[in-house]
């Protein structure tokens, strides 16, 4: 790729960062004139790709790149999906689709995903407002240039029912060891669906919660428009960031010599340890960002280690830094050496 696939924008500064990570905004746009992806054909999706590489050159002028996804590497693809500026899928049947990737890699378009175009923006902390600006003005943007498939009715046309509408997806990335620890969690998180809520796990829809982070989204995008849903998301998650301090507060009270012991041996292991696999790994990680948001660690550390390390410790960074065939063992070897470095640093 043109520029170093890592992105930063995971550690500046955000609301809320002690239990939201991160911030994303979605939306779906699909073209009148065109078969949706799942009814073209080959020839089709790629005469598409054409047309709105030309259409959409000032995307290019503004400090966006773009990228057929076949011409990336299937590492590069890979650490893309990583950092959560492309979809599984899109990763995947590359020959058909394409990328417009603006320079600071928090604003991402892939082309022929399951839509004609998904647009979405990234940020740290709680930081909805701000994305919905972003994201709106760039969406009005390829609307001047483009005719979306709208109906007066429905909304926007997507090739899923559940994205008609506003086509609008918003989440956050939740980083909740008080409410697990406590196992308060599963209340808590059972009770979002009753507000048109879903919860997946880190790497989106199908996967665990890893390092007690958890993904929160609305699920409905009829019959609101974007403030209100935005606004009914922001509320739920108001009252979980809430419910995480509470528990945090709860148990340093009831079980502070635990905690501390607990987070210390974390922080021991990662010091030392040879090899570690990226669940462990992300596992002593979370532990630590939990001891240094209790002020359960005297010892001085980056308070945005977790976010720096989160996508770089992850198998295809890895992969894509030391190497492309590198094998499994070599792999949680690396990672317990970039993790050991950075903490032995301190």
């Amino acid at each position: 790729m043109k520029n170093n696939l890592v992105s930063d924008w995971q550690i500046e500064d955000g609301n809320e960062k002690d239990v939201i990570l991160s911030s994303r905004i979605r939306l779906a746009r699909n073209l009148k004139k065109h078969k949706f992806p799942n009814r073209s054909n080959y020839e089709e999706k790629k005469e598409l790709i054409a047309s709105l590489k030309r259409e959409l050159d000032f995307l290019i002028d503004s400090g966006f790149d773009f990228y057929l996804m076949s011409d990336l590497s299937e590492i590069e693809r890979e650490v893309l999906h990583e950092e959560h500026l492309i979809s599984q899928g899109h990763s995947e049947s590359s020959e058909t689709k394409a990328l417009f990737l603006n320079n600071s890699k928090h604003l991402s378009i892939m082309v022929n995903e399951e839509d004609h175009l998904r647009l979405q923006i990234l940020k740290a902390g709680l930081e909805f407002n701000d994305l919905w600006q972003k994201i709106d003005q760039i969406d009005n943007q390829l609307d001047e240039k483009l005719e979306y498939a709208f109906s007066d009715k429905w909304g926007y046309l997507t090739s899923c029912p559940t994205n008609v509408g506003t086509a609008l997806r918003a989440s956050v990335m939740c980083h909740l060891p008080a409410l697990v620890l406590s196992g308060r969690i599963d209340n808590i998180l059972g009770a979002v669906g009753k507000f048109g809520l879903t919860v997946r796990g880190v790497a989106g829809e199908g996967s665990s919660s890893e390092a007690e982070l958890f993904q929160i989204s609305n699920q409905i995008t009829l019959g609101f428009n974007e403030k209100e849903i935005i606004d009914k998301l922001d509320s739920v998650i108001q009252q979980i960031i809430a419910e995480e301090r509470k528990s945090r507060e709860y148990l340093l009270r009831n079980n502070y010599l635990k905690l501390k012991d607990n987070v210390l041996r974390s922080l021991g292991i990662l010091k030392y340890a040879y090899q570690l696999e990226e669940a462990e790994a992300l596992k002593y990680l979370s532990r630590i960002k939990f001891g240094q948001d209790a002020n359960l660690i005297e010892e001085k550390l980056d308070q945005d280690l977790f976010s720096k390390l989160l996508f770089k410790i992850k198998d295809a960074h890895l992969k894509h830094s030391f190497g492309m065939k590198l094998r499994q063992d070599k792999i949680n070897i690396k990672r317990a050496e970039i993790i050991r470095n950075i903490l032995n640093e301190e």
